[in-house]
């Protein structure tokens, strides 16, 4: 394993590393993660995912057509 260096935005930084503490999870491991996931050729996605996903694309819709059409609907 290399040790590296990059520059990052001290905010986003700062916000990524308390979010991994919070969750229990390595900063550099979800950054190699990260790496590995937009080199792939062919990203592996869960088989559960894509049923989720098709279920949603199914799903029933209400067309509610302008955002006049909508707020005079819903409010």
């Amino acid at each position: 394993m290399a040790l590296k260096t990059f520059n990052l935005d001290n905010e986003a930084y700062g916000k990524f590393s308390e979010f991994c503490k919070e969750n229990g999870l390595s900063m550099s491991k979800q950054i190699e993660i990260f790496i590995k996931a937009q080199i792939e050729e062919n990203p592996k996605v869960r088989e559960g995912y894509l049923r989720k996903l098709e279920l949603i694309r199914k799903g029933k819709f209400i067309k509610v057509g302008k955002f006049e059409d909508f707020n005079k609907r819903y409010s």
